[in-house]
């Protein structure tokens, strides 16, 4: 591995001690002048139509402005998944709607002059509804008239002609729940509109060339009208990627002329933005004896609530993930998506990779436990190798480390030790559980993916770079310092980089998407650090009157043999006397889409009188390329571990017959917290990927997507049974050890 000087050690996150003092501002802590503030009037029934409002005592109310009903709303349909023009998304939402499809529909909106006046307004609100019956299990709204939305397949091989005749054929199904994201900050906005009919959008959100189109679609207005600032994240996990409150608050600024601020609380956060989807999954795999995968069969049915957003793209998602782990030469991926009138599903972090690794991790327990084979030797036979393409047609997979990560893994793990020791008689038995997972780094290979940046040098010898970047709290900013620091060598807080805004910032194709900042924009940023440092050197050598290899740039001052000034002085020699500037522009276009894998290994221990799951012990192993910042890495992966234990134990969005949400506040919604939580260890395989910068991949994602799997293995192996739906909670374990 290369010692470099900035990429690979630890920075704090740039606004962490801002952020810690309580000096951050968050969108919902903004108070422009005249500032109006807006609640959502939600549906409080599943399936239906609105038949009247009665707004009347509401809008007597000193300080309200206005309540908003279906009527006042714009025809315009859309589909927040829309993130580019020309990308053909089926439309079904509205800004409100008088035909709500789940509890937390918008139906509307009050606005007032004060906060306070808005949960009255709200109490005095009254609507009355003729209720339909709401289909709730995906299983029935397959069958149902109008609830089928769409089919998805992939297949390599053929299934249909692999002969189960001598061969072990395992069926495994599982549940994998709807889970809520959960960020510290909840969905907020707030938007402004000028004399002109400017309006400008302030969002935590992932996107803003997003939110611009789809607010100006809405709108009917031109894209030079929309301005979106992306403001301070208080976290997302993909929660935030599609423009949910950002067209309405919108709407509400340009039909009163004021400036609006909208936010949610926590209850609101659950139920009326976006979900994890929901999956119910079957798949059938036929193995030789010695433990080669010869076929596998996945039929999916994905739960996409009560709107389609991105149900197709996740469906694809998951295939494309399905094949891209294990070497399997007849392969067939299906998926039917479903309307159902529950909360609608989105983007979650890892896009789908979490469920189709539950269904896929799951079953290559189950049939090591057939073969009694060991789960990692089944998992090495199989596990595609380095170069290799996707057998799909999609993209090749570069220097693959899966094989080093289960390898190494299993030793710090001493998973060989462990596995053999004898299982406890008594009220709390212990197991070790194994699973991997694999994820992308971008969008290349199937959609648009290019950003364009501008940086430069300055007159003092700090670095400017402007680009659309979106940080989500997880340290995007600090990262771009750390590359360009390593190539212009100069101090990280030297570097400026502001945040994306649709009117100052350069275009970027998909903001914080995909886990393609790292290699995407981090690449970007790269070439324009070192396209800016050519410039600067050869102005500098005919300042120097030298050669341009005898110039060399060390902690921001130039130097060509005896001769050296600071950055900030030799850029105001080049501006004197050759009236030029130190700058360039780029436009970046993804090179590759290579694979990334991770190993999760997991201990836990297991009451058996009550059912309550511990997990002891945490082993995460990464083929990460290239850690640009360690700290950051190691900390983005026991986050993650954090939220896919919860996945695995206890997290789960359910509604009743009647469509009500059983967990819509934190003390019914049980995230896993700090006293949960394991020691959770994190092992980085680095071998510097071709084509990321200095060798990165992505992690933000992955690190998502193997946790709840080995947490399920592990209680499987704990107690000798085949427990599939998620989450484990104790009644499962009870009914499990019952039967």
């Amino acid at each position: 591995m290369k010692n470099f000087k900035y990429v690979g050690k630890t920075y704090p996150i740039h606004d962490i001690k801002e952020k810690v003092t309580g000096k951050v501002k968050y969108v919902g802590d903004m108070k422009l002048n005249n500032m109006l503030y807006s609640k959502l009037i939600l549906s409080n029934i599943a399936n239906g139509r609105v038949k009247s409002i009665n707004y009347d005592k509401a809008e007597a109310l000193e300080g309200v402005v206005k309540v908003f009903t279906p009527k006042d709303s714009p025809d315009t349909l859309y589909n927040s998944h829309k993130w580019f023009v020309g990308l053909e998304v089926m439309k079904d939402e509205k800004i409100f709607t008088d035909e709500p499809k789940f509890v937390g529909d918008r139906i509307g909106a009050i606005v007032a002059e004060n906060k306070e006046v808005l949960e009255e307004a709200a109490s005095l609100i009254e609507i009355e509804y003729e209720e339909y019956t709401p289909i709730i299990d995906p299983k029935k709204a397959l069958k149902e008239d109008g609830y089928h939305i769409s089919t998805k397949k992939i297949e390599v091989g053929n299934v249909e002609t692999v002969d189960e005749e001598g061969h072990v054929v395992v069926e495994t199904s599982v549940h994998s729940p709807k889970v809520h994201h959960a960020a510290m900050e909840n969905h907020s906005c707030v938007t402004n509109i000028d004399e002109f009919g400017n309006l400008t959008v302030y969002t935590p959100c992932q996107v803003v060339y997003q939110v611009r189109l789809l607010v100006a679609e809405i709108l009917d207005l031109p894209l030079n009208k929309v301005r979106v600032i992306k403001t301070v994240m208080g976290g997302s996990f993909g929660g935030k990627g599609q423009p949910i409150l950002e067209p309405v608050c919108a709407y509400l600024s340009y039909k009163l002329k004021r400036p609006v601020q909208l936010t949610l609380d926590r209850k609101e956060s659950i139920i009326a933005t976006r979900t994890r989807h929901a999956i119910e999954g079957n798949v059938k795999t036929i193995v030789s004896n010695d433990g080669k995968l010869i076929s596998r069969d996945m039929d999916l049915l994905i739960d996409a609530g009560g709107y389609f957003t991105n149900g197709d793209a996740v469906a694809m998602a998951m295939a494309k993930k399905s094949f891209r782990l294990y070497k399997v030469e007849n392969q067939r991926f299906k998926a039917d998506i479903v309307y159902t009138n529950t909360p609608v599903g989105g983007a979650c972090r890892g896009y789908g990779s979490p469920q189709i690794h539950v269904l896929s991790e799951i079953n290559m327990d189950m049939i090591a436990k057939k073969l009694n084979m060991d789960p990692i030797e089944l998992r090495l036979k199989n596990v595609v190798k380095p170069n290799e393409d996707d057998p799909t047609g999609g993209t090749n997979l570069g220097n693959v480390k899966i094989t080093e990560c289960l390898e190494e893994g299993a030793q710090i793990f001493n998973w060989n030790e462990r596995k053999n020791v004898p299982k406890s008689e008594g009220r709390y038995v212990k197991g070790i559980g194994v699973a991997c997972a694999t994820h992308g780094n971008g969008y290349y290979g199937a959609y648009q993916d290019f950003i364009d940046m501008y940086i430069r040098i300055n007159e003092d010898g700090t670095i400017y770079l402007n680009a659309g970047l979106h940080d989500q709290g997880c340290g995007t900013i600090t990262s771009m310092q750390q590359i360009i620091a390593e190539v212009l060598d100069v101090d990280l807080d030297k570097i400026f980089i502001p945040e994306a805004d649709t009117l100052t910032s350069p275009f970027d194709s998909a903001g914080t998407q995909a886990s393609r900042v790292t290699f995407v924009c981090g690449g970007a940023a790269m070439k324009a650090a070192e396209k800016v440092k050519k410039r600067f050197l050869e102005y500098a050598a005919k300042v120097f009157e030298c050669d341009l290899d005898e110039i060399h740039l060390e902690d921001g001052v130039i130097k060509c043999n005896d001769k050296e000034l600071s950055y900030g002085e030799m850029v105001i020699k080049i501006q004197t006397k050759y009236e030029v500037d130190v700058s360039e522009t780029i436009s970046y276009k993804s090179p590759a889409n290579p694979a990334v894998y991770c190993v999760n290994f997991a201990e836990v221990e297991v009451d058996k009188l009550t059912g309550l799951v511990r997990v002891t012990d945490f082993l995460a192993v990464h083929d990460i390329g290239q850690a640009i910042n360690r700290g950051m890495v190691e900390g983005q992966v026991q986050g993650a571990i954090q939220m896919g234990i919860g996945m695995a134990l206890t997290e789960e969005i359910t509604a009743d017959s009647k469509g009500r949400l059983k967990g819509d506040t934190f003390a019914k919604y049980h995230v896993i917290n700090v006293p949960d939580m394991p020691e959770v260890k994190v092992h980085l395989i680095e071998e510097p990927q071709e084509m990321g910068p200095f060798g990165a991949k992505s992690v933000g994602e992955i690190s998502a997507c193997a946790a709840a799997p080995a947490v399920v293995n592990a209680i499987n192996h704990a107690l000798g049974t085949n427990i599939c739906s998620l989450p484990v909670i104790p009644e499962k374990i009870i009914d499990a050890l019952n039967s």
